[in-house]
């Protein structure tokens, strides 16, 4: 079940009055989920725009249709709306969204993915790069492959000691070290160019 604020309620209810369409709903689905990028997409529909198997949910004056391949993720939500001085912040809280942390049992390839995908690569999204894992040595060490932005930085070392490595052995204790396979002299868009001469 999806619970909904009273002031979401409102918020949603003035938004489709003032769309001034008959039959006009919300439709809610889940995207990217069951990874760590899960997110929600929210967007008017209208009788026709729909398959039929959503989840129907009546919100006192308006209907709130979930997708049917969203429901696992999206059951157990919250929908909030927070006024503020600029209107408001829509807020949806779904526990299952992104599913969950692979547990200690999960194989050490599952917890490294998990932990690049989660926290290191939303982080390097900031300078347009990203990393993928290549391979885990007997040994503990990761061998990563930085691509994007990072492909080619000249603080790629700083990225690579500083911070991949520091959250990866502090995530996983199995992990030993890390080391980078990229060739980052074929890199085309570096964030920070690499000093020549």
């Amino acid at each position: 079940m999806i619970e909904m604020s009273p002031s979401a309620r409102e918020h949603f209810a003035r938004l489709i009055e003032q769309q001034g369409i008959e039959q006009l709903g919300i439709r809610l689905r889940a995207v990217a989920a069951g990874t760590p990028k899960g997110d929600c997409q929210l967007e008017f529909c209208e009788p026709a725009d729909l398959a039929g198997d959503e989840w129907e949910i009546d919100c006192d004056g308006f209907l709130l249709f979930v997708e049917s391949a969203s429901v696992p993720f999206l059951d157990g939500a919250t929908i909030d709306f927070a006024r503020d001085a600029t209107g408001g912040q829509l807020s949806i809280r779904a526990p299952n969204l992104r599913g969950t942390p692979p547990d200690a049992a999960a194989s050490l390839v599952e917890r490294v993915r998990y932990v690049i995908e989660s926290e290191v690569n939303p982080q390097l999204a900031s300078h347009g790069g990203r990393v993928s894992l290549r391979e885990i040595g007997a040994d503990g060490i990761v061998v990563l492959q930085f691509g994007g932005g990072c492909h080619g930085c000249g603080m790629v070392d700083v990225t690579l000691r500083n911070g991949i490595e520091r959250t990866l052995c502090e995530r996983i204790p199995e992990i030993t070290g890390v080391r980078d396979a990229t060739d980052h002299g074929s890199g085309e868009r570096p964030y920070y160019a690499r000093k020549t001469g």
